[in-house]
């Protein structure tokens, strides 16, 4: 089987040879162009409804805009579709449990397929979106979303209708009856009869409806107090689950971003997310419907293990007794632990697609994922039908919080036993448990486990796992009963897969370090696999790139090996040189692997870098993706400060085994990578020559809340966490040379964070600090002269205070 190796160019055989061009005649302008010179990823590839073609998709040169491509697998004959042959391809596809029909969405529409004659029928047209196709447990129904609202097409007439209908009011034939109401019908007959009359014909209205089904279901009035969520639908229509928050709930204040570059000429706001802490997130509640009785139950979440703990106890107690010291006593009784805990649900308006709730696929069984929004614990928990009530199947606990990815679950083809990811081990890993029963580990060790599926006939599981290192990825399987975990593919690039209808085949897509990714398709249990897609450009494969060696650096803080990307010349001597350590975005990404980088700019930089006479430094730093849970967790209340020293334990690296200078090694960065460049000139002074921090986050305060109460709780119960954490309270040691650059229309770290930093250092008389402002560019710049202006000052900077020998 070919390998994608890391040693030199990765490319596909049948590619050409190419005469390599030298990296060295590199230049800013083509490293910072329009990326369309080096090629197009495949992106979002779907196998047909039948599973003898893939589709996918590509960015057409020149555009924002994706063409559609399908691929025939018999010939291998990859075509790009015109509008006409768009209007009629499939979309990715859902199956009856006979395998009879094959559902999708088209342009918003759903479609029906038989799959024995390909007849296809048009199940909905309208101005909505329609969504999630599913077939009903018995093949007789097809069902899909509205919005919230759901339909069921019945097969054999041909009639789509609402399975319910959502009233977000009181019941205005519940309305109690008042006083002076009374006291009318004691006086008047002729009211009473009135009344009686319309009774009676309500109640004849909800008998002829619940005895014929062609009619349009009665209402459920669900009170005016809530909104919804999510719903999702039981696959034998019997029961809908509906997620709410309150109506009142306010996200608080939103910041503004100003853009001062606008069509109409004036400068124009707009809202941006709001500052964490402002607001906690809305706590979630469950209704469960019961559509054939028309009854509506609550699901509390009262009984959850450890729902009513307060897992931020001991913080919570030193800062109200530091805010009763200082007299602050409202502000200590505002920070009082709740009873319990406020529960919410991963919904689909997050993920696209049920998230947080699995049915089983004869709809008999139910499990819901919850978390709590102090983020320390997850629950999956299943129902119980009949006393209308969850029953907790999982907990997962963590002290500092819980990650948002690893979070999996779903059922077995059983429909009796779950299956979930959990990092209880330290690791993300596969696990399966009978309703009631006990969990069994599928798979274990010191390495990641993610995306999961199932093969049809449920014997196998799929994963994507880095097994082998933590920079390799491939894909793996494991027997659904247990067994040994099997390696099926051999790229150590493998960026995601998806399985054939019949379960017999992969579509996988892979990469490498100056490939992007491609698509080729495999047999399911392993074998040569079969590439479908060449789209590098010549003018990029035909240079010869410096591969980056993976290295292991030793860290001086107990932490075992910091994996890292080193850049430098292939004929290395005795000579004291520059070096430039990148940090990578994000916090929770991984850039050291064997695949595509989303850096790939910042790689071509560091060729550049190399060429120049400097060596370059890319760490997975604590934080980091890939490496388990605890690396994840080191960072947990104090952010900057464990990732600091491995970059500093880098900087030594460099130092004793690559003949670099100690006074001449620059930073750089972006977005966390920007953060943990202000915190390394601002907490080491005098350990970096200079840094460029570019759309750095410079106080957490200001940050949103999904991500920095994870980490950091929130600033008014935890606010030593933000305080240390924070890049502005340490402007004060400031002594390096430091350039910060930010989009003015970011509206993920705003320009605020960057500008309150720059005017700390005016008022602290400090010097060599410069900033540069983007008027048109938001958190990821878009635009190429921008890009180049960016680089272009980062590039003078460098040259100027870490390339010369002191």
């Amino acid at each position: 089987m070919r390998r994608l190796l890391l040693a030199g160019l990765a490319a596909f055989t049948a590619l050409p040879a190419l005469a390599a061009t030298p990296a060295a005649t590199l230049d800013l302008e083509t490293i910072m162009a329009n990326p369309d010179w080096i090629g197009q990823a495949v992106e979002s590839p779907y196998w047909s409804a039948d599973g003898q073609a893939i589709y996918y998709q590509l960015k057409r040169d020149g555009s924002q805009v994706r063409d559609l491509y399908r691929v025939d697998l018999a010939s291998g004959r990859s075509e790009k579709l015109d509008p006409a042959a768009v209007a009629k391809a499939d979309g990715p596809s859902v199956y009856d449990r006979t395998h009879r029909y094959a559902a999708f969405v088209r342009h918003g529409d759903v479609f029906l397929r038989t799959l024995a004659d390909g007849r296809t029928v048009q199940v909905t047209q309208t101005v909505e979106d329609e969504s999630a196709p599913q077939f009903s447990a018995d093949s007789r129904a097809l069902q899909y979303r509205s919005g919230d609202d759901w339909y069921s097409y019945d097969l054999a007439r041909g009639v789509s209708a609402p399975v319910a209908v959502l009233k977000f009011a009181d019941d205005p034939e519940q309305a109690k009856t008042g006083a002076l109401e009374a006291e009318q019908l004691k006086l008047f007959s002729t009211l009473r009869q009135l009344k009686a009359d319309k009774d009676a014909e309500q109640a004849n209205a909800r008998a002829l409806a619940a005895a014929d089904p062609g009619r349009a279901p009665q209402p459920f009035w669900l009170g005016d107090k809530i909104v919804a969520m999510d719903t999702e639908l039981s696959p034998d229509g019997r029961w809908l689950l509906v997620v709410t928050r309150p109506k009142s709930y306010e996200a608080g204040r939103h910041p503004k971003v100003t853009h001062y570059v606008s069509d109409s000429g004036y400068a124009e706001d707009e809202d941006a997310r709001v500052y964490v802490g402002r607001n906690e997130p809305a706590p979630q509640s469950l209704l469960l419907l019961d559509l054939r009785a028309h009854q509506q139950y609550p699901l509390s979440t009262d009984g959850l293990p450890g729902v009513k703990d307060d897992p931020l106890a001991a913080i919570r107690a030193q800062t109200v007794a530091a805010l009763e010291r200082a007299g602050k006593d409202d502000q200590a009784k505002a920070l009082k632990a709740p009873d319990l805990r406020s529960v919410r649900i991963i919904s689909s308006a997050e993920d696209g697609g049920g998230g947080g709730i699995a049915w089983s696929a004869d709809g008999s069984n139910l499990a819901i994922q919850l978390r709590a929004i102090d983020n320390k614990d997850r629950w999956i928990a299943s129902v119980d039908f009949v006393r209308h009530a969850l029953v907790n199947q999982h907990r997962l606990h963590d002290e500092a919080w819980i990650n948002w990815n690893f979070n999996d679950f779903g059922w077995l083809k059983d429909g009796r036993t779950l299956w979930y990811l959990s990092e209880e081990t330290g690791y993300s890993q596969l696990y399966v448990k009978s309703l009631g029963g006990k969990a069994e580990a599928l798979t274990s060790g010191r390495f990641e486990v993610s995306h999961p599926q199932l093969s049809e006939d449920g014997r196998w599981f799929y994963l994507r796992t880095n097994k082998v290192a933590p920079y390799s990825y491939d894909v793996y399987r494991v027997p659904s009963a247990g067994g040994e975990l099997t390696r099926i593919t051999h790229y150590q690039g493998m960026d995601g897969f998806e399985l054939s209808p019949d379960g017999s085949r992969l579509a996988v897509l892979h990469s490498s370090p100056y490939v992007l990714d491609q698509l080729a398709v495999q047999s399911a249990a392993g074998g040569a696999p079969g590439d479908l897609t060449r789209t590098m450009k010549p003018a990029f494969t035909a240079r010869d790139w410096i591969a980056p060696k993976i290295v292991q650096v030793p860290s001086s803080h107990g932490a075992g090996s910091i994996y890292a990307k080193y850049y430098g010349p292939a004929d290395e001597n005795a000579t004291t040189r520059p070096a430039v350590i990148f940090v990578h975005g994000a916090g929770y990404t991984q850039d050291v692997t064997l695949g595509w980088s989303y850096y790939f700019r910042e790689q071509m930089f560091h060729n550049l870098l190399v060429h120049k006479g400097y060596v370059v430094l890319d760490m997975d730093y604590r934080a980091s993706e890939g490496y388990g849970r605890d690396w994840r967790d080191a960072i947990y209340r104090q952010m900057g400060h464990p990732e600091l020293q491995d970059l500093l334990d880098g900087k030594a690296w460099l130092v004793k085994n690559h003949h670099v200078d100690p006074r001449r090694v620059g930073i750089y960065g972006g977005s966390y990578g920007g953060f943990m460049t202000e915190m390394a000139l601002l907490r080491a002074p005098g350990q970096f020559a200079a840094g460029a921090a570019l759309r750095p986050v410079s106080d957490w305060r200001l940050y949103n809340h999904e991500y920095t109460s994870d980490i950091l709780n929130s600033p008014e119960l935890d606010p030593h966490a933000y305080d240390i954490s924070s890049p502005i309270s340490y402007a004060d040691q400031l002594a390096d040379p430091l350039l910060i650059e930010h989009g003015l229309i970011d509206d993920n770290v705003m320009a605020a964070d960057s500008i309150r930093l720059y005017q700390r250092f005016i008022e602290l008389h400090k010097k060599d600090f410069w900033m540069s402002l983007y008027p048109m560019e938001r958190h990821g710049f878009m635009h190429p002269d921008s890009w180049h202006d960016e680089y272009r000052r980062i590039d003078e900077l460098f040259d100027t205070y870490v390339k010369p020998a002191k």
